[in-house]
């Protein structure tokens, strides 16, 4: 996905960069391309999110147990791993959310194109 939109976007960039396209048609696609993109970040979310609550119950599971002398490895094990998968999803939605908010200046930019304000 990090490769379709970043490509999808320095696409329209260069479109962007000419005076003669059917500014109505690429209008036309970028609003669906963003609402494909707008989806696909909602969901990320929802899975960032989802795993953050999963690390903090597991960290804080970890440091209750720890504390009562109840040391669990296997815990310990899954808070780590929980951290690794966290790491890459947090990534990802960085790169997705910012590239939408590129996507939303892009609109602005086919706007003027389209109502010939340059």
């Amino acid at each position: 996905m990090e490769k379709r939109i970043l490509a999808y976007r320095k696409r329209i960039d260069e479109l962007l960069q000419k005076d003669d396209a059917n500014w109505e048609k690429v209008m036309e696609e970028h609003l669906t391309q963003v609402a494909f993109f707008q989806h696909e970040r909602l969901i990320h979310l929802i899975v960032t999110v989802l795993f953050a609550i999963l690390e903090i119950m597991s960290i804080l599971s970890t440091v209750i147990l720890t504390a009562m002398d109840c040391g669990n490895i296997a815990l310990s094990i899954m808070t780590i791993l929980l951290l690794v998968l966290l790491i890459p999803y947090i990534r990802h939605y960085y790169i997705l959310e910012n590239e939408v908010q590129k996507m939303y200046g892009q609109y602005d930019e086919l706007l003027k194109k389209i109502n010939g304000k340059e």
